[in-house]
Protein backbone atom coordinates (compact mmCIF):
# COMPACT_ATOMS: atom_id res chain seq x y z
CA UNK A 1 0.00 0.00 0.00
CA UNK A 2 1.28 3.45 -0.87
CA UNK A 3 2.35 5.62 2.05
CA UNK A 4 -0.21 8.13 3.37
CA UNK A 5 -2.97 6.95 1.01
CA UNK A 6 -6.21 8.76 1.92
CA UNK A 7 -9.85 7.86 1.28
CA UNK A 8 -11.03 9.20 -2.06
CA UNK A 9 -13.15 12.39 -1.62
CA UNK A 10 -16.78 11.52 -2.24
CA UNK A 11 -17.43 14.91 -3.82
CA UNK A 12 -14.90 14.33 -6.65
CA UNK A 13 -16.94 12.99 -9.54
CA UNK A 14 -16.25 12.38 -13.22
CA UNK A 15 -18.32 13.37 -16.22
CA UNK A 16 -21.04 10.86 -17.08
CA UNK A 17 -20.88 9.57 -20.65
CA UNK A 18 -23.27 7.36 -22.58
CA UNK A 19 -22.47 5.66 -25.89
CA UNK A 20 -25.06 4.22 -28.25
CA UNK A 21 -23.43 2.70 -31.33
CA UNK A 22 -20.73 0.15 -32.11
CA UNK A 23 -18.76 2.85 -33.91
CA UNK A 24 -18.79 4.96 -30.73
CA UNK A 25 -17.76 1.97 -28.64
CA UNK A 26 -14.89 1.14 -30.98
CA UNK A 27 -13.79 4.78 -30.87
CA UNK A 28 -13.85 4.66 -27.06
CA UNK A 29 -11.84 1.43 -27.02
CA UNK A 30 -9.19 3.18 -29.10
CA UNK A 31 -9.18 6.06 -26.61
CA UNK A 32 -8.87 3.60 -23.74
CA UNK A 33 -5.79 2.14 -25.42
CA UNK A 34 -4.35 5.66 -25.74
CA UNK A 35 -5.00 6.18 -22.01
CA UNK A 36 -3.22 2.93 -21.18
CA UNK A 37 -0.13 3.85 -23.22
CA UNK A 38 0.05 7.34 -21.71
CA UNK A 39 -0.40 6.11 -18.14
CA UNK A 40 2.19 3.36 -18.40
CA UNK A 41 4.78 5.48 -20.20
CA UNK A 42 4.37 8.27 -17.65
CA UNK A 43 4.71 5.85 -14.73
CA UNK A 44 7.48 3.84 -16.46
CA UNK A 45 5.94 0.83 -14.76
CA UNK A 46 3.04 -1.55 -15.28
CA UNK A 47 1.51 -4.14 -17.57
CA UNK A 48 1.03 -3.25 -21.23
CA UNK A 49 -0.05 -6.40 -23.08
CA UNK A 50 -3.03 -7.57 -21.07
CA UNK A 51 -4.33 -4.05 -20.52
CA UNK A 52 -4.41 -3.36 -24.27
CA UNK A 53 -5.83 -6.80 -25.03
CA UNK A 54 -8.81 -6.27 -22.69
CA UNK A 55 -9.70 -2.74 -23.83
CA UNK A 56 -12.63 -3.92 -25.99
CA UNK A 57 -14.11 -6.06 -23.21
CA UNK A 58 -13.90 -3.31 -20.59
CA UNK A 59 -15.34 -0.76 -23.01
CA UNK A 60 -18.28 -3.04 -23.80
CA UNK A 61 -18.91 -3.69 -20.11
CA UNK A 62 -18.85 -0.09 -18.89
CA UNK A 63 -20.51 1.61 -21.86
CA UNK A 64 -23.11 -0.98 -22.85
CA UNK A 65 -23.52 -4.05 -20.63
CA UNK A 66 -23.41 -3.10 -16.96
CA UNK A 67 -26.23 -1.82 -14.79
CA UNK A 68 -24.35 0.97 -12.99
CA UNK A 69 -24.53 4.42 -11.43
CA UNK A 70 -21.02 5.92 -11.22
CA UNK A 71 -22.08 8.86 -9.04
CA UNK A 72 -23.88 6.65 -6.50
CA UNK A 73 -21.44 3.75 -6.41
CA UNK A 74 -21.40 3.44 -2.62
CA UNK A 75 -25.08 4.20 -2.05
CA UNK A 76 -27.04 2.24 -4.68
CA UNK A 77 -28.13 -1.41 -4.37
CA UNK A 78 -29.25 -1.81 -7.98
CA UNK A 79 -25.82 -1.98 -9.62
CA UNK A 80 -23.99 -4.96 -11.04
CA UNK A 81 -20.86 -5.95 -9.13
CA UNK A 82 -17.48 -6.21 -10.89
CA UNK A 83 -14.38 -7.95 -9.57
CA UNK A 84 -11.07 -7.82 -11.42
CA UNK A 85 -9.17 -10.90 -10.31
CA UNK A 86 -6.13 -10.38 -12.57
CA UNK A 87 -5.47 -6.99 -10.99
CA UNK A 88 -2.22 -6.29 -12.85
CA UNK A 89 -4.29 -5.04 -15.81
CA UNK A 90 -5.59 -2.20 -13.62
CA UNK A 91 -4.72 0.51 -16.21
CA UNK A 92 -7.53 -0.57 -18.52
CA UNK A 93 -9.97 -0.63 -15.61
CA UNK A 94 -8.90 2.81 -14.39
CA UNK A 95 -9.38 4.21 -17.89
CA UNK A 96 -12.96 3.00 -18.36
CA UNK A 97 -13.90 3.96 -14.80
CA UNK A 98 -12.72 7.52 -15.41
CA UNK A 99 -14.20 7.71 -18.91
CA UNK A 100 -17.61 6.51 -17.70
CA UNK A 101 -17.77 8.97 -14.80
CA UNK A 102 -16.56 7.26 -11.62
CA UNK A 103 -13.80 9.83 -11.07
CA UNK A 104 -12.21 12.68 -13.07
CA UNK A 105 -9.88 11.93 -15.97
CA UNK A 106 -7.14 13.95 -14.28
CA UNK A 107 -6.60 11.10 -11.82
CA UNK A 108 -5.17 8.99 -14.66
CA UNK A 109 -2.03 11.10 -14.50
CA UNK A 110 -1.15 9.62 -11.10
CA UNK A 111 -0.86 5.89 -11.93
CA UNK A 112 1.57 4.14 -9.56
CA UNK A 113 2.67 7.33 -7.83
CA UNK A 114 3.32 7.25 -4.09
CA UNK A 115 0.08 8.18 -2.37
CA UNK A 116 -1.97 7.87 -5.57
CA UNK A 117 -5.45 6.43 -5.51
CA UNK A 118 -4.48 4.54 -8.69
CA UNK A 119 -2.04 1.96 -7.41
CA UNK A 120 -0.34 -0.64 -9.63
CA UNK A 121 -2.94 -3.14 -8.48
CA UNK A 122 -6.44 -2.04 -7.43
CA UNK A 123 -6.77 -1.23 -3.74
CA UNK A 124 -9.87 -1.01 -1.60
CA UNK A 125 -8.26 1.14 1.12
CA UNK A 126 -8.67 4.30 -0.93
CA UNK A 127 -12.36 3.57 -1.57
CA UNK A 128 -11.93 4.65 -5.16
CA UNK A 129 -15.39 4.56 -6.82
CA UNK A 130 -15.80 1.45 -8.97
CA UNK A 131 -13.44 -0.76 -6.95
CA UNK A 132 -14.71 -2.96 -4.12
CA UNK A 133 -11.72 -5.13 -3.19
CA UNK A 134 -7.95 -5.14 -3.53
CA UNK A 135 -6.88 -7.65 -6.16
CA UNK A 136 -3.96 -8.97 -8.12
CA UNK A 137 -2.76 -11.81 -5.93
CA UNK A 138 -3.85 -14.18 -8.66
CA UNK A 139 -6.58 -16.75 -8.13
CA UNK A 140 -8.58 -14.95 -5.43
CA UNK A 141 -11.10 -12.84 -7.33
CA UNK A 142 -13.60 -15.58 -8.13
CA UNK A 143 -13.83 -16.47 -4.43
CA UNK A 144 -14.78 -12.86 -3.70
CA UNK A 145 -17.40 -13.00 -6.45
CA UNK A 146 -18.87 -16.17 -4.95
CA UNK A 147 -19.11 -14.51 -1.54
CA UNK A 148 -20.73 -11.42 -3.04
CA UNK A 149 -23.28 -13.50 -4.96
CA UNK A 150 -24.20 -15.42 -1.82
CA UNK A 151 -24.61 -12.14 0.06
CA UNK A 152 -26.83 -10.69 -2.65
CA UNK A 153 -28.99 -13.82 -2.54
CA UNK A 154 -29.47 -13.42 1.22
CA UNK A 155 -30.49 -9.80 0.65
CA UNK A 156 -32.89 -10.76 -2.15
CA UNK A 157 -30.85 -8.67 -4.62
CA UNK A 158 -31.03 -9.84 -8.25
CA UNK A 159 -27.97 -8.02 -9.62
CA UNK A 160 -25.33 -9.86 -11.62
CA UNK A 161 -21.79 -10.40 -10.37
CA UNK A 162 -18.98 -10.23 -12.94
CA UNK A 163 -15.50 -11.62 -12.35
CA UNK A 164 -12.69 -11.03 -14.84
CA UNK A 165 -9.80 -13.50 -14.89
CA UNK A 166 -6.83 -14.49 -17.02
CA UNK A 167 -6.29 -17.90 -18.61
CA UNK A 168 -2.86 -18.19 -16.99
CA UNK A 169 -4.48 -17.28 -13.68
CA UNK A 170 -6.73 -20.30 -14.07
CA UNK A 171 -3.72 -22.48 -13.31
CA UNK A 172 -4.37 -21.47 -9.69
CA UNK A 173 -6.19 -24.07 -7.60
CA UNK A 174 -8.29 -21.48 -5.77
CA UNK A 175 -10.06 -20.63 -9.03
CA UNK A 176 -11.38 -24.17 -9.22
CA UNK A 177 -12.39 -24.30 -5.57
CA UNK A 178 -14.42 -21.15 -6.16
CA UNK A 179 -15.82 -22.54 -9.41
CA UNK A 180 -16.96 -25.66 -7.56
CA UNK A 181 -18.60 -23.53 -4.85
CA UNK A 182 -20.44 -21.36 -7.37
CA UNK A 183 -21.93 -24.43 -8.99
CA UNK A 184 -22.73 -26.16 -5.70
CA UNK A 185 -24.70 -23.15 -4.47
CA UNK A 186 -26.43 -22.59 -7.82
CA UNK A 187 -25.10 -19.06 -8.24
CA UNK A 188 -26.62 -18.33 -11.62
CA UNK A 189 -25.97 -14.60 -11.20
CA UNK A 190 -22.21 -15.04 -11.55
CA UNK A 191 -20.74 -14.32 -14.99
CA UNK A 192 -17.05 -15.11 -15.29
CA UNK A 193 -15.02 -13.59 -18.13
CA UNK A 194 -11.67 -15.19 -18.92
CA UNK A 195 -9.09 -13.36 -21.02
CA UNK A 196 -7.89 -16.21 -23.25
CA UNK A 197 -4.73 -14.80 -24.82
CA UNK A 198 -2.53 -17.87 -24.13
CA UNK A 199 0.12 -15.61 -22.58
CA UNK A 200 1.58 -15.23 -19.12
CA UNK A 201 4.72 -13.57 -17.81
CA UNK A 202 6.93 -16.63 -18.40
CA UNK A 203 5.65 -17.49 -21.89
CA UNK A 204 2.65 -19.22 -23.48
CA UNK A 205 0.05 -20.60 -21.08
CA UNK A 206 -0.01 -24.03 -22.69
CA UNK A 207 3.77 -24.30 -22.40
CA UNK A 208 3.94 -23.22 -18.74
CA UNK A 209 0.97 -25.23 -17.45
CA UNK A 210 -1.55 -26.53 -19.97
CA UNK A 211 -5.16 -25.65 -19.12
CA UNK A 212 -6.84 -27.43 -22.01
CA UNK A 213 -9.43 -28.85 -22.37
CA UNK A 214 -10.42 -25.55 -20.82
CA UNK A 215 -14.12 -25.37 -21.70
CA UNK A 216 -14.63 -28.99 -20.65
CA UNK A 217 -13.09 -28.24 -17.25
CA UNK A 218 -15.59 -25.44 -16.61
CA UNK A 219 -18.47 -27.66 -17.73
CA UNK A 220 -17.25 -30.45 -15.45
CA UNK A 221 -17.38 -27.99 -12.56
CA UNK A 222 -21.02 -27.23 -13.37
CA UNK A 223 -20.76 -24.01 -15.38
CA UNK A 224 -22.42 -22.97 -18.63
CA UNK A 225 -19.66 -22.10 -21.11
CA UNK A 226 -19.74 -19.47 -23.86
CA UNK A 227 -17.12 -18.46 -26.43
CA UNK A 228 -16.51 -15.14 -28.17
CA UNK A 229 -13.92 -12.93 -29.82
CA UNK A 230 -12.82 -10.67 -26.97
CA UNK A 231 -11.50 -8.06 -29.39
CA UNK A 232 -14.89 -7.75 -31.14
CA UNK A 233 -17.11 -5.51 -29.04
CA UNK A 234 -20.34 -6.60 -30.70
CA UNK A 235 -19.53 -10.30 -30.34
CA UNK A 236 -18.58 -9.97 -26.69
CA UNK A 237 -21.49 -7.71 -25.73
CA UNK A 238 -24.03 -9.89 -27.55
CA UNK A 239 -22.68 -12.98 -25.81
CA UNK A 240 -23.05 -11.46 -22.34
CA UNK A 241 -26.45 -9.98 -23.15
CA UNK A 242 -27.66 -13.40 -24.25
CA UNK A 243 -26.64 -14.79 -20.86
CA UNK A 244 -28.39 -11.99 -19.02
CA UNK A 245 -31.56 -12.45 -21.07
CA UNK A 246 -32.20 -15.73 -19.23
CA UNK A 247 -33.53 -14.57 -15.86
CA UNK A 248 -33.99 -18.18 -14.71
CA UNK A 249 -30.31 -19.08 -14.66
CA UNK A 250 -29.32 -21.64 -12.04
CA UNK A 251 -25.78 -22.34 -13.22
CA UNK A 252 -22.91 -19.83 -13.15
CA UNK A 253 -21.73 -18.80 -16.63
CA UNK A 254 -18.25 -18.26 -18.00
CA UNK A 255 -17.30 -16.47 -21.22
CA UNK A 256 -14.02 -17.65 -22.74
CA UNK A 257 -13.02 -14.54 -24.64
CA UNK A 258 -10.14 -14.99 -27.09
CA UNK A 259 -7.95 -11.87 -27.21
CA UNK A 260 -4.60 -10.79 -28.58
CA UNK A 261 -2.14 -9.50 -26.00
CA UNK A 262 -1.17 -5.95 -26.92
CA UNK A 263 -4.12 -5.61 -29.31
CA UNK A 264 -4.25 -2.32 -31.22
CA UNK A 265 -0.51 -1.70 -31.45
CA UNK A 266 1.11 -4.17 -33.88
CA UNK A 267 4.58 -4.08 -32.35
CA UNK A 268 3.08 -5.01 -28.95
CA UNK A 269 0.97 -7.84 -30.39
CA UNK A 270 1.80 -11.49 -30.89
CA UNK A 271 2.98 -14.61 -29.15
CA UNK A 272 6.67 -14.71 -30.10
CA UNK A 273 8.91 -15.19 -27.02
CA UNK A 274 10.39 -11.69 -27.29
CA UNK A 275 6.90 -10.16 -27.47
CA UNK A 276 5.58 -12.01 -24.42
CA UNK A 277 7.74 -9.66 -22.32
CA UNK A 278 5.13 -6.95 -22.90
CA UNK A 279 3.03 -8.76 -20.33
CA UNK A 280 4.74 -6.84 -17.55
CA UNK A 281 6.76 -4.17 -19.31
CA UNK A 282 5.78 -0.52 -19.83
CA UNK A 283 6.41 1.27 -23.14
CA UNK A 284 9.38 3.58 -23.36
CA UNK A 285 8.73 7.21 -24.30
CA UNK A 286 9.70 6.38 -27.91
CA UNK A 287 7.46 3.30 -27.95
CA UNK A 288 4.61 5.39 -26.54
CA UNK A 289 4.96 8.03 -29.23
CA UNK A 290 4.92 5.37 -31.97
CA UNK A 291 1.93 3.63 -30.40
CA UNK A 292 -0.07 6.85 -30.03
CA UNK A 293 0.65 7.71 -33.68
CA UNK A 294 -0.81 4.33 -34.68
CA UNK A 295 -3.87 4.70 -32.47
CA UNK A 296 -4.40 8.34 -33.57
CA UNK A 297 -6.42 10.92 -31.66
CA UNK A 298 -10.10 10.38 -30.91
CA UNK A 299 -13.11 12.61 -30.37
CA UNK A 300 -12.94 11.94 -26.63
CA UNK A 301 -9.67 13.77 -26.03
CA UNK A 302 -6.72 12.86 -23.84
CA UNK A 303 -6.57 13.36 -20.10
Amino acid sequence: MAKDLKVYPAEKKGELLQLATIDELNEMARQVRRDIIRMLARANSGHTGGSLGMADIFTALYFRVLQKDPHKFWQSDDQDLVFLSNGHIAPVWYSVLARSGYFPLSELNSLREIGSYLQGHPTSEARLPGIRIASGSLGQGLSAAVGAALGLRIDGNERDVFCLMGDGECQEGQIWEAAMSASHYGLGKIIGIVDCNNEQIDGEVNDIMRVEPFADKWRAFGWDVYHCDGNDIEDFASTVEAIRADDRRTKPSVVLAVTIMGKGVPFFEGTMPDKSNWHGKPPSKDDAEKALAILTETVFGDF
